[in-house]
């Protein structure tokens, strides 16, 4: 009787095991699908009969370097095929939001910013423009292409421009968890203060998106205006860093983004009740958080140029740029 027993609950515990193997191996989804967001299929299916010019691995631009130590692309005019990649991305119909902010009087710089991006910003894609404004009646009317529309949300103005950078991670967030999440690929934060004068599409599309800022990117690491007090969570020591990176223009996959988001408000928040303020506010966070979250894309400085600034020899094209202005104009302080 007692080995009849011992053979039963063996048998049983055998059963047990092999059906929990075959639920991992042939269940497997379930448990890594985030289901909060649109899961897309990373396939790059090619038009069939597409004709393109042939790629080559050792004919190249040999003035600038077009892939990370971590091997993450660095997309430059010329690197990539656009009819080819557009041909990729129509097939999959994805969809991009965009969130821009236009607190008090930086709603000026709304009606350049929207005809332009009608222009060069994703043509021929779905596209959903987020502006977030505390003037929502001074939004200019623009007129959009078919599968492209523009949201308006209200957010109060503030006496100090830096506590308006400083919430954008909090409305990106929110906005992401209230009404993006499993509607949306892709996302690009982006500042209003800025004009598109060439394409910007699927070239820079990627699980984190990080454009080079480029009034720093020939510089040493040592030069990068990290913030260098060690007691804030945004601290960078001195030979730490890959590139300085914008806080004007970045994004990727939703689920990326709202990661990034949230830790960078977390961290600003968590700073601010032991009195600190990181030197460029979300812009520093958004720093170290790529320091460690290394961007599988990164986009050269033609995506977010400065008008006042010469075009160097290896910028090419100009697609994007924060045009000139006299911040004692715009800012409350």
């Amino acid at each position: 009787m007692m080995i009849n027993l011992k053979f039963v609950i063996l048998l049983f515990l055998l059963v047990v095991l092999v059906l929990g193997v075959a639920y991992v191996y042939l269940n497997p989804l379930p448990r890594f699908v985030n289901k909060h967001f649109k899961s897309r299929d990373s396939h790059l299916v090619a038009t069939d009969g597409l004709q393109y010019q042939q790629p080559s691995i050792t004919h190249g631009r040999p003035d600038i370097v077009s892939v990370t130590p971590w091997l993450a692309p660095i997309v430059w005019e010329g690197t990539f095929n656009p009819v080819l990649l557009d041909s990729v991305y129509q097939k999959k119909n994805i969809s991009i939001a965009v969130t821009v902010f236009a607190v008090g009087k930086y709603i000026m710089f709304m009606k350049d910013f929207l005809e332009t991006a009608e222009q060069h910003f994703f043509v021929g894609f779905r596209v959903h423009v987020h502006v977030f404004t505390d003037r929502p009646n001074e939004v200019p009317k623009v007129k959009m292409a078919d599968g492209r529309k523009l949201s308006v949300h209200s957010v109060p103005n503030s006496k100090r421009w830096q506590e308006i950078s400083a919430r954008r991670m909090e409305m990106i967030q929110k906005l992401i968890e209230e009404k993006l999440k499993g509607d949306v690929d892709y996302i690009f934060c982006l500042d209003v203060d800025s004009k598109f004068h060439g394409r910007w599409g699927t070239e820079s599309l990627g699980e984190l998106v990080a454009v080079i800022h480029p009034g720093y990117y020939r510089d040493h690491r040592g030069r990068f205006p990290y913030e260098r007090r060690s007691a804030s969570r945004a601290y960078m020591a001195p030979d730490e860093g890959d590139f300085y990176y914008c806080g004007g223009a970045f994004g990727g996959l939703l689920k990326e983004v709202h990661q990034l988001a949230q830790t960078c408000r977390k961290n600003f928040e968590d700073d601010a009740k032991e009195g600190i303020e990181a030197a460029w506010q979300e812009e520093s966070h958004l720093n170290r958080y790529m320091w460690i979250n290394k961007p599988s894309k990164v986009l050269s400085p033609e995506y977010l140029w400065q008008d006042f600034k010469p075009r160097n020899p290896e910028i090419l094209i100009i697609r994007f740029s924060g045009v000139v202005k006299n911040y004692n104009d715009i800012r409350p302080n």
